[in-house]
């Protein structure tokens, strides 16, 4: 097997890979076998070293050493390396060592690219986050006199809209915007923003 050749499998093996991998998960393709290795790479070769793993925000880590890096290294180093012994004149170390640049590089962006794409944002919430008195919010349906609407309104983060009471019995039109005075057993009694201000 020349050094061509084994580049090649390692780019082939990579690829295809890679879109079975595709096929399996975004086009649900199912296979007929389930494949499991019988030991955990990811749990042992990440270990606890902040280098080796991508830490998120909730406490969870993604292993650098994962299928997708190592089909992402796979099919950058074989391709790299078939293309330099074929079409330069480079040494086969040097041909080695920029294969290896670009199959880390490939296997580095899919693991940034993961960790991004799981990363949590959201933080813990807290008392303050779970307040809904003095909440700012739009009437979404009109509260007739001593009757009741509903109101739109942001909580940590994430729209809300809850059945809707004028805190003095006056009727208020949709679309007002009104502040939240106290908040009891799902109704929110509202006051208009104007009358709030002043």
């Amino acid at each position: 097997m020349t050094w061509s050749d084994f580049y090649l499998l390692c780019f082939l093996v990579g690829f295809s890979l890679s879109v079975l991998s595709f096929l399996a998960g975004a086009v649900h393709i199912h296979l007929p076998v389930k494949w499991h290795l019988p030991f955990h790479l990811g749990h042992h070769w990440g270990g606890s070293h902040g280098a080796m793993r991508g830490s998120l925000k909730g406490g969870a880590h993604i292993s650098w050493f994962n299928a997708s890096t190592i089909m992402a290294f796979l099919a950058w180093f074989g391709g790299t390396g078939f293309l330099l012994t074929r079409h330069s004149h480079f040494w086969a170390l040097l041909s080695l060592s920029i294969s290896m640049a670009a199959g880390l590089f490939a296997g580095w962006v899919v693991f940034r690219f993961m960790v991004r794409l799981v990363q949590v944002d959201d933080a813990p919430m807290t008392s303050e986050d779970r307040r809904v008195e003095g909440a700012l919010g739009t009437i979404s349906m009109p509260i007739r006199e001593n009757g009741t609407g509903e109101i739109i309104f942001a909580l940590g983060g994430t729209r809300r809209c809850a059945g809707a009471r004028s805190g003095d019995g006056k009727p208020i039109e949709k679309g007002a915007e009104v502040v939240i005075e106290r908040y009891e057993k799902g109704i929110a009694y509202v006051k208009r923003w104007e009358e709030f201000a002043k």
